[in-house]
């Protein structure tokens, strides 16, 4: 193999520079060194195999993120926790009990909120491995604070804590994925995490139905919350066996592991044109943002080319939508709504159970179609389709009748359904895919706080909702989903077909011609990110592409274990 140097004659007329960098831009050390460095931490997994791996590891964070949706849906009316806990039981004797009994619920995504707000300031320092490593941790230790629960109090306490967790979690996963996996397949890739949290619905859903008939033992309860530790501990050691990021190795300047991951994730050698052409692609965005590696927030509050501001407004924008649309007044309370549809104790949960396993086959919908369709239109018409059900639901809720309620029950399918078309995983991957590597970290935290921010929001006023407005309740997310038709239309561009250094062009052409990004994305005459005229439209000069490297070889390497 030859040591990469010059442009070739067809890349020249191509219009792009060639993939294969000059080893003197990135190091100090001699080519053959670095090339030997490059070749020992190219990681053990690769191909499929590391893809696969990735993809399992990413899934399980989502799996927790599901089971704790469902797992209290069911609990809260069971005889074992109405015992331990008597501040959730709602009746006419204790009609202010529904604020409590939703508040126990929702404090959860409080914790959530403050785990994701502190990736603003963790994120970038720890890393995307480490940061779901201690985001597992501290969930072990909320589960089993919520397993131990005597009290009100300290199941309010366990949940935060166990909030927290996730809140790292959710805000880092979907940004570690898209990292390392390629255009081609990001989509459905980021999509399955999705489905999985589907599948942590669907697993609490029968956990907690089998569990209802122990009414005698507070296993009824405290099994469910325990058995996902189990999921955690997988998550936790895990991640320690799967490569760091190769976008966050180049922004610290670790080209050499950079490197190596991404020639690992494509199953390809080191010196591979497409290996080469993505690490200078990479390393050029890195430059695009400025120094925003040493933490500077201001970065998100940035106009011009690189238009942070917008595109950081955009993934919290996607990240609220998708909680407005009620999705979370079906998966927190599935039980309690089809009680109100006068079903019995059993029967409800049975049904719930049936709801969350219809829920999980429908989310693989959106696998199939979301390279095909591409983003925006799933978004569309999973948008239309649930305020279609919520109308119908606030209708049929009116009439209130025995028909009426067999069909809104079967209605509840159907807002399912087109939720996990267009928007279950979406609002994961949209808000990765949108920004720039320079803010990928605080950017995804400020989405996923919108998340939790909005999710709290509406486990919070849905018990008091219903016992207000009743099927008005339906009626409000009818007109949150309505309002969102337009806002996604005109300001979300497409990101299907794209790397995540080709949006940073999208928003790069829309500023220099002033025109909206969300027609340029779907122009196919831009250039390739690494190219001589993306670095032209970019404004990058050849000193700015030059990446950093550690100042202390030692020290980044400890960091890296």
């Amino acid at each position: 193999m030859s040591t990469p140097s010059s442009i070739s004659p067809d890349s020249e007329k191509q219009g792009r520079r060639s993939p294969d960098v000059r080893i003197e831009d990135l190091t100090d050390k001699s080519p053959t060194e670095f090339e030997a460095n490059v070749a020992a931490r190219i990681p053990k997994l690769r191909g499929r195999k590391l893809n696969a791996a990735l993809a399992f590891i990413a899934g399980i964070g989502f799996t927790l993120f599901g089971y704790d949706q469902g797992v209290m849906s069911a609990l809260l009316t069971g005889n074992q926790f109405e015992a331990t806990f008597p501040q959730v039981v709602v009746d006419s004797a204790h009609p202010n009990h529904a604020t409590l009994q939703s508040f126990i619920v929702a404090i959860y995504e409080i914790g959530c909120l403050m785990g994701a707000l502190s990736n603003l300031w963790v994120g970038d320092r720890l890393g995307r491995r480490r940061t779901i490593f201690w985001g597992g941790i501290i969930m072990i230790i909320g589960a089993i604070l919520q397993t131990t629960s005597y009290s009100y109090t300290q199941m309010i306490v366990a949940r935060i804590v166990t909030g927290v967790g996730n809140g790292l979690n959710t805000s880092t996963v979907p940004s570690y994925h898209a990292e390392c996996s390629n255009a081609a397949n990001r989509g459905s890739f980021i999509m399955f995490e999705g489905t999985m949290i589907t599948l942590g619905l669907t697993l609490s859903y029968w956990i907690d139905f089998a569990c209802y008939f122990a009414t005698g033992s507070p296993l009824q309860w405290r099994l469910p919350i325990a058995l996902q530790i189990v999921l955690e501990l997988i998550l936790v050691g895990g991640i320690m066996y799967l490569p760091e990021s190769p976008r966050w190795l180049v922004k610290k300047g670790y080209n050499e592991e950079a490197i190596g991951v991404i020639a690992a994730i494509d199953d390809a050698n080191p010196h591979d044109q497409e290996v080469r052409q993505t690490f200078v692609a990479i390393r050029e965005a890195v430059a695009m943002e400025g120094d925003v590696s040493k933490g500077s927030l201001k970065e998100l509050f940035t106009g011009g080319r690189s238009q942070n501001f917008r595109r950081a407004a955009t993934g919290v924008v996607c990240q609220a939508v998708q909680q407005l649309t009620g999705i979370n007044l079906v998966s927190y309370y599935a039980t309690v709504l089809f009680q109100r549809l006068g079903m019995n104790g059993v029967d409800s949960r049975i049904v719930a159970a049936c709801n969350g396993t219809e829920y999980f086959l429908a989310s693989f919908l959106a696998i199939y179609f979301i390279d095909r369709a591409g983003r925006r239109k799933l978004m569309l018409i999973g948008t239309a389709g649930c305020c279609l059900m919520m109308a119908l639901l606030a209708i049929l809720g009116a009439i209130n009748t025995s028909p009426a309620q067999i069909v809104s029950a079967v209605l509840l399918f159907g807002f399912n359904t087109f939720f996990a078309l267009g928007w279950l995983g979406m609002g994961w991957l949209y808000p990765a895919e949108i920004v720039g590597i320079g803010i990928r970290a605080p950017a995804n935290a400020l989405s996923t706080a919108s998340n939790w921010t909005f999710n709290f929001l509406v486990v919070m006023i849905v018990g008091p909702a219903f016992n207000s407005i009743n099927w008005g309740t339906y009626l409000i997310f009818a007109a949150l989903n309505f309002a969102a038709l337009p806002i996604i239309y005109f300001f979300f561009p497409e990101t299907a077909g794209r790397s995540l250094e080709d949006m940073d062009i999208v928003y790069a052409v829309a500023y220099n011609e002033g025109v909206s990004p969300v027609k340029v994305s779907f122009r196919k005459d831009l250039p390739e990110a690494g190219s001589v005229e993306a670095d032209e439209i970019l404004g990058l000069s050849a000193r700015r592409r030059r990446s950093p490297t550690p100042s202390n070889p030692a020290q980044a390497r400890e960091q890296m274990t």
